[in-house]
């Protein structure tokens, strides 16, 4: 319901830890893409002696300069329309600092107002997540208004709040915390959302991981390229 009570990334790591345990697992292996390859990495590095493997998609290491990436300068200079449909709600004195004035507005009591935004969060998002968009997969974002207030809340809690991190680079820097766990990492080339740069970062500091660009893929899992890349890293993981 987009509860944002004790809803940090900590908070989600021991969430994780407490399933394992409920559910009987000595070592899993942790898949996760974009949002989920940065929780997989943050509980990897906390308990990495319960982590068998990880295969990781769209890499996200929830640095200031990614955010800004997606929500200030960046992905806005490929889709200029499109950004300018997500400037559009906020006032210009406040455009200097999107995350914080959507934050605000996403938050607010208001559900009405609050899906108004949501609604432009979600199609910013959407717009730049595949290699191509079809306008018409556009055209029905708003028919579930429930998860697209819970999503667009969630994310823009997180994102205002740095993930949480203690540090800006934290999840780089504790790379040696997964030294000897072996890792796939999936990542398309054109990636506007985590862009491919993150990818090369981890996979430097990793030295166990195998890095797979897909080359003709954006951000979106549901891609072919990306698809087949993931299914490929579960078979080799499978008998782990």
């Amino acid at each position: 319901n987009g509860c944002l009570e004790e809803n940090t990334t900590w908070d989600l790591v021991e969430d994780l830890e407490k399933l394992r345990k409920h559910l009987n697992i000595d070592k899993w292996v942790l898949f996760g893409g974009s949002w989920g390859s940065a929780l997989a990495l943050a509980y990897a590095e906390t308990y990495s002696d319960y982590v068998k493997a990880l295969i990781l998609r769209g890499i996200y290491c929830c640095r200031r300069k990614e955010l800004l990436w997606s929500y200030h300068e960046g992905a806005s200079m490929i889709f200029p329309d499109t950004w300018e449909k997500f400037l559009e709600p906020i006032p210009k004195c406040e455009q200097g600092d999107l995350m914080s004035a959507y934050h605000r507005r996403l938050t607010n009591n208001d559900e009405k107002d609050i899906l108004k935004f949501a609604i432009a969060w979600r199609l910013w998002e959407s717009s730049i997540s595949n290699l191509y968009v079809d306008p018409s997969s556009l055209a029905n974002v708003a028919d579930d208004a429930k998860s697209i207030i819970t999503v667009s809340k969630i994310e823009a809690h997180y994102f205002v709040h740095g993930a949480f991190m203690n540090e800006d680079d934290q999840l780089l820097k504790n790379a040696d915390k997964i030294k000897d766990i072996p890792g796939i990492i999936v990542q398309g080339r054109y990636d506007m959302v985590c862009p491919a740069r993150s990818a090369w970062d981890l996979h430097k500091v990793w030295p166990k991981s195998e890095l797979h660009w897909v080359d003709d893929a954006g951000h979106s899992s549901k891609q072919i390229g990306i698809i087949h890349e993931l299914i490929n890293a579960t078979d080799k993981f499978r008998d782990l």
